[in-house]
């Protein structure tokens, strides 16, 4: 697998929402200063909502561009055998159930999916409980993770 074209789809993609927001916020700014939105009485707040939302979508895209730049910006290593996973880990994990998923330890962007090679790359970052669960593990490694009710066993069968 190509550690640096998966972080690039990555990227793609919350470069994607980045641009989406922007769009978002700048209509809702747009609709906030609207002539129609000017209000009809001393009760009527619909200019002030749209502008806490359009103030709130704002928020978004300079945290989705800071996002960017830790993705951009993040020191991409390959990994050994008796490397702790880190930052730009790509892991493979077998779980109880006999099921195995590739996951990319980020700054950002967790929670994505990323097709790679007919491969599906599940986005994590450390923050996550199951990326707060291999941070630091190694190759080899089995750990059990409660999600919920739930308890799962994992493996560590292969780190890039």
């Amino acid at each position: 697998m190509d550690k640096a074209a998966i972080i690039r789809a990555l990227l793609a993609s919350l470069r994607e929402e980045v641009e989406r927001a922007a769009s978002a916020a700048e209509r809702t700014r747009n609709d906030a200063v609207h002539e129609e939105a000017r209000p009809e009485n001393d009760k009527d707040t619909r200019a002030l909502e749209q502008t806490y939302l359009a103030r709130g979508q704002a928020q978004r895209v300079v945290d989705l561009e800071e996002a960017c730049k830790r993705v951009a910006f993040m020191e991409v290593r390959d990994f050994g055998p008796n490397d702790p996973i880190d930052l730009s880990a790509l892991i493979r994990v077998e779980s109880d159930a006999d099921q195995s998923r590739w996951y990319l330890l980020a700054p950002a962007g967790g929670g994505r999916s990323i097709e790679h090679e007919g491969t599906t790359i599940d986005v994590l970052t450390p923050q996550a409980p199951l990326g707060r669960a291999l941070a630091g593990r190694l190759y080899g490694d089995d750990l059990e993770l409660k999600l919920g009710a739930r308890q799962r066993e994992l493996s560590i069968v292969e780190v890039r």
